[in-house]
């Protein structure tokens, strides 16, 4: 064969490849969705990648706000009372309950630290709290307590990360991505997946809400902290919206010509993205002034018009979910009390606990909480034993612990009233229905409709799922 004839043969190949992905109108994108949802995807979803499906079964829940207390709460000096600290505090926490364990910054013998706070019992339900959180107690009712949860990291990133994608290796998809690959959204006018941050930086980054080997569209899109969360939403000057809207035109007409061609979903991410950019200029505004909400409902909150501030990013939360949003995703890192645990909780408290309460009041009394599922929780707990160090200047804290630590869920699905596992007197290890990360990522899907064995998508040769090869559902949770 002649070089002639090997270029034409090439070509014959290309082509054929290229009219399949044109006559099919589906391309690789499309083909891994129906994979993934059991052969449910069409030609709309890869034209509109975030366009709304459905999941394997009835779900109990349609939308899910994450309220992701980064830092590492102690649910020692909130949720999980241990007279016994009170009896031991200051002594040596026995060898036996510590043999083989290790920590970030303190010895295993470190001594024994009761809670400087006070618990009593609240509600119908009889859920012990302490006075850090009253706002909370006032709607404990309505929340399921886990005290049992546990984790495989000891420390922020990797914890972080794997909280948020089961996998202490950067470059998973989030959770947030694998529920929008899965669910899509119903928002025409916003993205599927928002992220808000009120505090500090993430030890994780942007691997905590990022879309690993999913198509870029189903990751999470930062809005900014203040009164401006969405940039750019006006056109510079000298360009006129008739103008605008010729351009967007002619970009998607050539974008699709070249999806129908080699059917990359990257391309479909960018049509997307330039569509929603688009529209958001009409939404968001509406969608970031709070100023339109009630008195009652803003003070409610505690919430601040032109501000940033956990409490505006709580009612922020509702008004996105409203509008269809499908995950919206709330950091805040501020709870890596090594030193003074009570001046921090009770700081990070003040900042949270009130807009956490009137979440709940608020999605319930528009009647949003029944399919709406709500989670607060951080990516381990903190130690029983005191944390103090005159070299780095640390007295009264605690360090991290991953083997028990607390979290709660509310709404969608969830049976409400509810407080499941325990741990021993010292509150070390868990010693009664365990939850790890990875039954609580089952039990989330589970939620929204999924078998969590099935929502895979296949990468380098395997399919990759949230929860690994682990996991079981939390049936004890489920209403």
């Amino acid at each position: 064969m002649n070089l002639l004839q090997e270029f034409a043969a090439e070509r014959s190949r290309y082509l054929s490849r290229r009219w399949f992905f044109r006559d099919c109108a589906l391309g690789l994108g499309s083909i891994a969705l129906g994979s993934l949802l059991g052969g449910s995807a069409n030609a709309a979803s890869v034209i509109n990648p975030l366009a709304s499906r459905q999941p394997h079964f009835k779900p109990k829940a349609k939308r899910v706000i994450y309220l992701f207390q980064a830092g590492a709460p102690s649910q020692l000096d909130m949720f999980d009372y241990k007279p016994a600290l009170e009896k031991w505090n200051g002594k040596p926490i026995p060898p036996e309950i510590v043999k083989g364990q290790q920590y970030a910054f303190i010895k295993p013998d470190a001594a024994l630290y009761a809670s400087e706070f006070k618990f009593a019992k609240h509600g119908k339900s009889g859920a012990e709290l302490s006075d850090a959180i009253p706002h909370l107690a006032g709607v404990v009712d309505d929340i399921a307590i886990v005290k049992s949860i546990s984790t495989d990291a000891f420390n922020h990133a990797p914890g972080q990360i794997f909280m948020n994608t089961g996998s202490q290796q950067f470059g998973r998809p989030s959770m947030g991505s694998w529920v929008t690959y899965g669910l899509g959204s119903e928002s025409q006018d916003l993205p599927g997946y928002v992220v808000l941050n009120s505090a500090g930086g993430l030890s994780g980054g942007s691997g905590n809400f990022g879309c690993g080997f999913l198509p870029t569209v189903f990751q999470g899109v930062p809005f900014r902290k203040g009164a401006d969360p969405v940039l750019h939403l006006s056109n510079p000057a000298g360009i006129s919206d008739k103008l605008q809207r010729r351009t967007l035109d002619a970009i998607k007409e050539l974008n699709e010509h070249r999806l129908g061609l080699v059917g990359d979903p990257e391309i479909a991410t960018r049509i997307n993205s330039f569509e929603m950019a688009y529209r958001m200029q009409t939404s968001a505004p509406d969608l970031v002034d709070i100023s339109k909400e009630s008195k009652e409902t803003l003070e409610m909150y505690g919430a601040e018009p032109g501000k940033a501030s956990y409490a505006n990013n709580c009612l922020l939360a509702r008004r996105l979910i409203e509008r269809g949003v499908r995950f919206v995703q709330l950091f805040h890192e501020a709870w890596d009390h090594h030193s003074d645990v009570k001046g921090g909780v009770k700081t990070q408290c003040g900042l949270t606990d009130k807009a956490n309460a009137a979440l709940i009041k608020d999605l319930k009394q528009r009647g949003l909480l029944e399919d709406t599922l709500v989670i607060w929780g951080g990516e381990f707990g903190r130690t029983p034993m005191v944390e103090a160090s005159a070299e780095l200047g640390r007295k009264l804290g605690r360090d991290h612990h991953p083997q028990a630590f607390t979290m709660w869920m509310a709404g969608g699905g969830v049976k409400p009233g509810l407080t499941i596992g325990e741990t021993d007197e010292f509150g070390f290890q868990v010693t009664k229905d365990r939850v790890h990360v990875y039954d609580l990522h089952a039990t989330i899907l589970h939620l929204l409709g999924f078998n969590h064995e099935k929502l895979t998508h296949r990468f380098q040769g395997r399919d990759f799922r949230l929860t690994d090869v682990h996991g079981e559902v939390v049936e004890k949770l489920i209403a």
